[in-house]
């Protein structure tokens, strides 16, 4: 799949459009810090904003939306119910928080943040399947055009499919450069559900990775732009963050040039070099 610019996309299962590249807002503080990096995004060209209700951000990024002069039908907004807020009842609430804060009319995508797990919860698959009811009952209301899951492993979406009106379209987990979840990504492709990399900069620590470097001066690019560029030549869609204009703009500039496939074996190949690396069933969050 070739891509040109910021607003091409991938095609949901549902025939939604996705723009290609989106802006992460995951530890960016509400207020004026998060209302410029989205308003400085939406002017460099993105057109897709990743958001959460646990960032405590939401506010900030409807408002840069508002702000930005921007038609919100060409914005692409996610946002994601948190932990505390999983079962049927508590997602329908969480979702009407989620509205009143970023003050729009509907979101493109709703996530479930992060699976219930056997390690805290006996009947972790039964609250999953509630929340996800929750997740089903607003797509077919047309409150979210698209449904999804992020940090789900291959048996949490096994556990999940099983009794599903509607199969999620999207998981985001973290992705990057020493960390491929090529287990996740195999099943999410298998199933036709897009897989969107977090953290595709390893939270920043593996622009410091020396095979990157000569890479990034093999291309005549930066650390960062190699691996967004890597993210989409795996055909996922990568959601880098940054609250400096300047590495928003640069972020931007991965579409005029190629990763030779050789290259791109290389960066597969290298080992765990930073990163969150959270495993979904030990988390105690």
């Amino acid at each position: 799949m070739t891509f040109k610019n910021l607003q091409d996309t991938y095609t949901l299962a549902n025939d939604v459009q996705i723009p290609c590249i989106g802006f992460g807002t995951w530890q960016t503080p509400n207020g004026e810090t998060a209302i410029n990096s989205v308003k400085a995004a939406l002017k460099a060209g993105y057109r897709h904003i990743d958001t959460a209700a646990c960032y405590g951000n939401e506010a900030s990024v409807g408002q840069a939306i508002k702000e930005s002069g921007v038609p919100r039908e060409e914005i692409f907004v996610t946002s994601k119910v948190w932990n505390t807020e999983r079962g049927y009842e508590k997602t329908l609430a969480a979702f009407e928080t989620t509205m009143e804060k970023l003050d729009l009319d509907y979101v493109d995508l709703y996530l479930i943040h992060w699976p219930a797990a056997a390690n805290q919860f006996e009947n972790w698959k039964e609250i999953n399947a509630q929340t996800w009811r929750a997740l089903e009952e607003l797509y077919i209301e047309g409150k979210v055009k698209a449904i999804g899951v992020s940090n789900f492993l291959p048996h949490h979406l096994e556990a999940l499919l099983e009794g599903v009106k509607v199969v999620p379209m999207v998981n985001q987990i973290e992705y990057h450069p020493g960390f491929m979840q090529a287990e996740s990504v195999a099943f999410c492709k298998a199933h036709n559900i897009l897989v969107e990399a977090w953290s595709p900069l390893g939270t920043g620590n593996v622009l410091n990775n020396e095979t990157l470097i000569m890479m990034a001066q093999k291309y005549s690019k930066t650390v960062a732009q190699i691996c967004i560029r890597w993210v989409l030549q795996h055909g996922l869609l990568p959601l880098p963050k940054s609250i400096t204009e300047s590495r928003i703009i640069e972020n931007t500039e991965v579409f005029d040039f190629e990763i030779k496939d050789e290259d791109m074996a290389i960066i597969d190949a290298i080992p765990f070099c930073g990163g969150a690396g959270i495993n979904p069933d030990a988390i105690n969050f």
